[in-house]
This record gives structure tokens, C-alpha cells and sequence, in this order.
């Protein structure tokens, strides 16, 4: 049987590489390439490669990706194996010319490079910015490519979907249509490096200490990240320490990371690289995409989505959220399941041959066909089904508070009862994992994991509602409001809403999507449908922390990212509380202070209180659809 299995592995990886080298030889017999540097109005030169169409009986629409992740590879008898090994093959098929370019001041481009360069709405003369560096490229293609139908689309994921929402703001009349996917827009509330003020530091030190190093002078060479010392994250994010500690590893070279340390609150230098803050007469049709379970920037594509419907009413704008890890729609795998869970369907297969790929055809050619697009196309876990809405959150949704009460017990109905609290002690030097599993890298999975591991600890408070008659759908975003008391002048609080499966589940082992959880104990499972932190002092004003009271009852009321999706009858809901998230969220040191310049002495444990009864209701207001 072993052997059996093996030769059959050898056929299907044989089949896959024939498949692909077939898939870049037709591209290349249909293809040529072609490596510009594209002046721009201020005299800097931005790298670009083009891959064009050796088909002259039509003109054909641009497809262009701005990045600061490389042109890969170099030369022009070099092509893009992303090309022919996902799904960007449908666009040459198409005859698409696809435009990849990188962005100023990394890589092959001339310039400087800002992180999250702020918008200026007001440019004048030979000022520039990512979305007047996009218009000078848009422009010079559309003059320059032959061939091509003076139509442009934009679209890129993570950093490059932060460039496409520049894009979008750009307002070249060439540009069509743009897709912010898994976008950048907040780094202090949301996205990637902060969450409500609370510091990511795995991702932060991970990422910046490669991706920040400075560039002189146009390069080829990736710049090589710190080599942690352990293959345990929890281990050496602790004896790390303070955040101090791992400014002295990273040192002085590194201008962002200097810039997050200078900028502990959300002040004036934070909201100018809000792009949110700009989506004012978008021109350009928008389709914005994210992943319901996206570890980075799941924030960003909620509320860019919602920031261009409230300031740009009349733009064309759309919103995709499937159950994908970040990017995880763009061939990452099939989107058929996520660590244990599965969902049946293959759903990244289905978005880019249903809605990404008719979006732009849409725009990019005259005649484009019929726009058949949902307002709102949303995947609800759970019950592992698309919905197609004309808005989100769905005009159907009621808030409904779901209330603590005694015992753990969590209901709809209000509780009349004695003001009474539960309790945990938070002990900086013990935080709770993010997960269960021993590892280095931040994992893509923690977002569907199973949170038993969290519900054993002391220092996590655990509440479930009974087991459900019927069932449950959410669609909306999630409100916490702890009435807490602490015994300490900080701390933060982290709220996870979570799937209680039946204990006698298990998965049909006919559906496809087994995953990881094909050998994992499914009864009980308490599946993590959304987990947001909140930095305690941040609470009333992120502006202006404030510290807490020791033993005085504070409310902490914030906003969870949006959830979509359905609790089946026979299952619980279940909210767990509790203050680290570690090391996915820098330890706080539960003194008011400012934690990036704290030492490890500061750190002192809490004793935190989550308080319920007539006067002092703790609560949680869920987005129920009727």
C-alpha cells in the first residue's frame, strides 16, 4: 500500500510539473518581455517589467502590480514563474499585458523609500507621492506599450494592496478599475504591526528586521532578516524581554522601526498614512478582497471597504471576504480548508473564476459583458456557504447583546442578579500562548485554532451560552464591553469569539478539505472565529492613554473585526478573556508607562477582575442575521 502510495505522489508531482512546463512554454511561444525605467515627475526612475502579448489583431488592457516585494526575476529572457503557476495564466490567455513594477526607492527603482508614504491631496509641481507615481507610470504605459487598449486595471495583496488603494486616488483617466486585496490601511488600529495600540511584535521584528534595512542604491540582492537563535517564538520573545531589548538587536539602520518607537500613540504621524482617510471621489470601480481569517490585514479590507462607502458613495465598490489566510485566494492553495477546519468547497478556485477575473474584464474591455457582481460576496463559516448581498453588514442584522452571567454561563436574556465578578491573575512572565504548538514562525492556522489549549489556563476566563436549539448566523462586526477592574494602572485584554463543536463531531471523510484535521479529535473542537486585543490605557482615546484606577470598575469597550459566520444548531457559543497573546502581541508590563521604553523590571503581575450583574453588565453585542 505504501509503495502504491508513493508511485502515485510520483505520478501527480509529474503530472504537475509537465502541466507546468507546459504553461510556460505556451507563455513564452505567446509572450515577450520587456524591462523599462519609467521616469516619473520628479527625475526618479522606476523599474518595470512588461509582459506582452505577440498578438497584434486586437489591443489589449493592462494589468499592473505595484511592489515593494520585487520585480523577480531580472532580465528580459526571464519571465515570472507567477505568471504560469497560479491563476494569473486566465489573464494571459486573455491577452492581458501584465505591468509589474517596483515601487520607489527598492529594488531596481531610483528614489527613497517611505513605508506607508502619506497621501497628499494637495501636490503641487514636481511633489510626489505613491498615487502621482502611479499616475506618471499609468501614463507613460499607456503612451509607450504597444498594443495596448488605453484601459488599465491595478491590483496587488498585503503591501501592494496598499499601492492599489493609492492607486485608486491616483485618478488617471486610463485607470478602470483597481483591487486592494488583504490591503495595508491602518498599522496603529489594525493592520499587520498594531492592534488597538497593542504591538505585534512577531510580525514587526520578523519582518523589519530584513525588509527595513536601508537600500543605498538600486539592488538585485534580498537584504537577509535577524536569525533567531531558538526554534521556539515563545521562548525567545520572552527572554527577550522589554521592548528596549529588541531595539538593541535591531539597532540604528532601520528608519521605520525608529519611527514606531517615537510614535507610541496614535497621533498626527499615524493618520497621515491612514489611507482611509483620503477615499474621498474614487473614479475607479473597486473590489475589495479579503480573508475572513487573515492574520495580517484582515482590518484593512473590512474597513477600506466600509471607508469607501461612507466617503465615496457613488464609487462602483465591492467587497470579497473568503475563508483564506492572507492572500490566500491568490494560489496559495484551493481555500478548501484552514488548519482543521475544512470547508468543502474549493473557494479560491471559485472567487478567481467568478468574481476576480469578470471584474476586470468588465472594466478592461469594451465590451466586457455584463457586470454580475454582488455588492457584498461573503463566505460564512460554519455553514460553508457564499452569500451574495447588496450591502454589509446585511440590512437583516440585529444587535444583540449576549450577556454574562453566574456559573460561565453566557445568554441573551439580561441579568437581574448581585454585582459580581470573575477573577484571573496576569503574570507577564507566564503570558498566554497564541497557541498551543511549539514553533518559530507566526503560524497562518491560528485563527480556526482550537482554543482547548487556552481554555485549561488559570489566567483565561472561558463563558458558553447553551447548547444552540437552532441556528445562529453572524454578519457584522463583534463589540466587546468588559466592566473591569484591575490592580494595576495597565492592562490589556484580549476577547475571542469561538465555535464549541458538538463533542461527537467529526467531518464527512468524503468532503474534500481534509486539511490538517483529518487525524485530529474534531468532538469538542473550539474552533477561534475572531480574537482582537485591546491595550487597556488606549480604551477611551487613542490619542490620549489614560491609566486605570486600581480597583475602580472601568468599562473597555472596543470593536472586534467582522465576522461572518454561522453557529449550527447543537453547537455553543463560547467568549474567552483574557490579557496576553503572546508572543504574537508584545507583553504588557501592566504599569501605565511607555511600554516601548519600559525596562523588564516594570513588569508586575495584575489582578484583573471582569465584573457582571444588574450594575455592572459585561457584554458582548453580536451581528445576528434574521
Amino acid at each position: 500500500m505504501k509503495k502504491t502510495f508513493i508511485a502515485l505522489l510520483l505520478v501527480l508531482s509529474f503530472s504537475a510539473v509537465r502541466s507546468q512546463n507546459a504553461d510556460s512554454l505556451w507563455t513564452r511561444e505567446h509572450y515577450y518581455k520587456i524591462e523599462r525605467m519609467i521616469p516619473m515627475r520628479d527625475g526618479a526612475k522606476l523599474f518595470t517589467a512588461f509582459y506582452i502579448p505577440k498578438d497584434s489583431s486586437e489591443r489589449h488592457p493592462i494589468l499592473f502590480n505595484r511592489t515593494p516585494y520585487t520585480c523577480y526575476p531580472y532580465g528580459e529572457d526571464q519571465f515570472n514563474p507567477r505568471l504560469y503557476m497560479t491563476y494569473w495564466l486566465n489573464y494571459l490567455k486573455k491577452g492581458y499585458i501584465i505591468a509589474i513594477q517596483d515601487v520607489r526607492g527598492k529594488w531596481m527603482s531610483e528614489g527613497d523609500f517611505v513605508d506607508v508614504r502619506p497621501f497628499n491631496p494637495d501636490k503641487k509641481g514636481k511633489e510626489i507621492d505613491e498615487a502621482s507615481d502611479t499616475y506618471d507610470a499609468i501614463d507613460w504605459m499607456v503612451n509607450h506599450i504597444p498594443g495596448n487598449n488605453n484601459r488599465v486595471g491595478v491590483m496587488g495583496i498585503s503591501y501592494p494592496g496598499f499601492y492599489s488603494t493609492m492607486a485608486a486616488l491616483s485618478g488617471h483617466p486610463a485607470l478602470k478599475a483597481v483591487s486592494p486585496q488583504a490591503p495595508v490601511t491602518d498599522w496603529f488600529q489594525g493592520d499587520d504591526f498594531h492592534h488597538n495600540g497593542a504591538f505585534f511584535i512577531m510580525d514587526g521584528f520578523g519582518f523589519y528586521s530584513g525588509f527595513g534595512k536601508p537600500r543605498p542604491k538600486p539592488t538585485k540582492e534580498w537584504s537577509q532578516g535577524y536569525r533567531i537563535p531558538s526554534q521556539d517564538n515563545y521562548d525567545f520573545y520572552l527572554k527577550t524581554g522589554a521592548l528596549k531589548n529588541f531595539s538593541k538587536i535591531m539597532g540604528d539602520s532601520i528608519a521605520f522601526w525608529k519611527d514606531l518607537y517615537a510614535h507610541p500613540d496614535y497621533d498626527d504621524w499615524w493618520k497621515a498614512r491612514n489611507p482611509r482617510n483620503f477615499v474621498t471621489n474614487v473614479k475607479p470601480a473597486v473590489l475589495v478582497v479579503g480573508g475572513l481569517f487573515d492574520a495580517e490585514d484582515c482590518f484593512g479590507a473590512w474597513s477600506l471597504y466600509k471607508a469607501i462607502e461612507t466617503k465615496s458613495g457613488k464609487t462602483d465598490n465591492r467587497l470579497v471576504m473568503g475563508p483564506w489566510v492572507h492572500g490566500g485566494w491568490g494560489g496559495r492553495g484551493d481555500g478548501s480548508f484552514l488548519g482543521n477546519v475544512r470547508f468543502g468547497d474549493k473557494t479560491s478556485e471559485y472567487y478567481q473564476q467568478n468574481i476576480e477575473i469578470p471584474f476586470f474584464e468588465y472594466h478592461l474591455r469594451s465590451n466586457g459583458g455584463v457586470q454580475d457582481i454582488a455588492e457584498a460576496n461573503i463566505y460564512f463559516s460554519g455553514e460553508n456557504k457564499w452569500r451574495k448581498l447588496d450591502q454589509w453588514p446585511p440590512k437583516n442584522v440585529t444587535y444583540k447583546k449576549l450577556i454574562l452571567h453566574a456559573n460561565g454561563k453566557l445568554s441573551f436574556e439580561n441579568e437581574q442578579g448581585p454585582n459580581a465578578y470573575y477573577e484571573y491573575i496576569s503574570d507577564p512572565a507566564h503570558p498566554v500562548p497564541y497557541t498551543e504548538d511549539v514553533h518559530l514562525g507566526r503560524t497562518t492556522e491560528y485563527m480556526t485554532d482550537d482554543q482547548r489549549f487556552a481554555s485549561r489556563r488559570t489566567d483565561v476566563l472561558s463563558f458558553t451560552t447553551d447548547i444552540l436549539d437552532q441556528d445562529i448566523s453572524l454578519g457584522g462586526p463583534l463589540v466587546a464591553d468588559l466592566m473591569a477592574s484591575l490592580s494595576t494602572t495597565d492592562a490589556d485584554f484580549v476577547v475571542k469569539l469561538i465555535d464549541v463543536f458538538p463533542d461527537e463531531f467529526q467531518y464527512d471523510e468524503t468532503v474534500s478539505g481534509k486539511g490538517n484535521g483529518k487525524d485530529y479529535p474534531m468532538g469538542g473542537y473550539q474552533m477561534l472565529v475572531r480574537g482582537e486585543i485591546m491595550r487597556g490605557k488606549y480604551r477611551n482615546s487613542f490619542e490620549k492613554p489614560i491609566p486605570f484606577v486600581p480597583g475602580k470598575v472601568s468599562e473597555v469597550k472596543y470593536t472586534l473585526p467582522d465576522v461572518a459566520h454561522t453557529f449550527k444548531k447543537g453547537h455553543r457559543i463560547m467568549i474567552q478573556v483574557q490579557s496576553s497573546w503572546f508572543p504574537l502581541a508584545d507583553r504588557n508590563p501592566q504599569k501605565f508607562t511607555n511600554i516601548y521604553q519600559c525596562d523588564d523590571s516594570d513588569f508586575q503581575k495584575s489582578t484583573i477582575r471582569i465584573h457582571f450583574g444588574k450594575n455592572n453588565q459585561t457584554s458582548f453585542t453580536l451581528p445576528v442575521i434574521q
